[in-house]
Order: structure tokens, then C-alpha cells, then sequence
């Protein structure tokens, strides 16, 4: 098996995070705690996962700062896990993902679950990107730079 390589030096906003986030598992653990998950027994129920790669995957996001633990809101002697605001910031990522697998991973009419407004209880709209402009893009319109300072270097 392949080692696991580290790309926390990356300039890569891509590649960088993957420490944090890269195996699914991670991303349905974030997408359990959005949906108010937030003590270790609920992540294993929900999950099926076995509890020492859930206690792995947890402390993990707990190291980088996407989750952090808590006393237990009950009282009780337990912690609990919540996100943190970086932890937050991966909603639209996950949004991202929910819709292109919706997208391409379900039949026309096939359910799924689905994600709404609390407030309207309407769908949610699909994601878009927008130049500074105000422009929609798409990826023909875009181009990956790099830092002033690697461009001058690579010269």
C-alpha cells in the first residue's frame, strides 16, 4: 500500500486541505455534525463506522480545527463534538458536492434527500460561481496562477 503523502506545503488550495478532509469518511462526519450530530455514539450509528477509525477521523478534525469538543450540553461526563467556524466554512463545499452527486449519481425521478431552506422549506438553488464582475463562470473561463513570487522564480 501506498504511504499517505502530506501536501500541508502545497500552494495548491486544492491539495492542502486533503490532510484534513480527504477520506470520505471525514466529509460525513462534517455533513453528520451540520445535520446536529454531535456525540461519538450518534457519528458511529449513523455511520456504521468501526470506533477506532471514527476516534482516528474525529481527532483528526479536532487537530485541524474543524471540530472541537465540548462538555456534554446534558451535563453529563461525556464531551460532545461541534464544528468550529473553519469546520462551518466547508457548507458550501459540502452543498458542492450534494448537488453534482445529485446530479450525476441519481436517475432522472430516483429520490434522495434532499437539502432546504428551514425557513421556506423550498430547495435549495444551485450553487454558481460569479467573477468579480458579477459574471456566471465555468471552468473555460477560469486559469490556476501562480504566487507573484513562484512565477518570478520559475522565469
Amino acid at each position: 500500500m501506498a504511504k499517505r503523502v502530506s501536501h500541508n506545503t502545497s500552494m495548491c488550495g486544492v491539495a492542502r486541505p486533503l490532510d484534513a478532509i480527504g477520506d470520505w469518511w471525514s466529509l460525513l462526519i462534517v455533513r453528520d455534525a451540520f445535520d446536529g450530530l454531535r456525540r461519538f455514539g450518534e457519528f458511529q450509528k449513523s455511520l456504521g463506522l468501526a470506533k477506532n477509525i471514527l476516534s482516528a477521523r474525529l481527532r483528526n478534525l479536532v487537530t485541524h480545527g474543524i471540530l472541537e469538543t465540548v462538555p456534554a450540553s446534558d451535563g453529563s461526563p461525556y464531551q460532545e463534538y461541534v464544528l468550529t467556524e473553519k469546520g462551518r466554512g466547508l457548507f458550501p463545499v459540502l452543498v458542492a458536492l450534494r448537488q453534482w452527486g445529485e446530479e450525476f449519481f441519481f436517475e432522472p425521478g430516483e429520490p434522495h434527500v434532499e437539502l432546504v431552506d428551514r425557513k421556506a422549506g423550498l430547495p435549495i438553488r444551485r450553487l454558481q460561481l460569479h467573477a468579480e464582475d458579477g459574471r456566471i463562470v465555468t471552468s473555460d473561463d477560469t486559469v490556476v496562477r501562480l504566487p507573484a513570487a513562484a512565477r518570478s522564480a520559475s522565469s
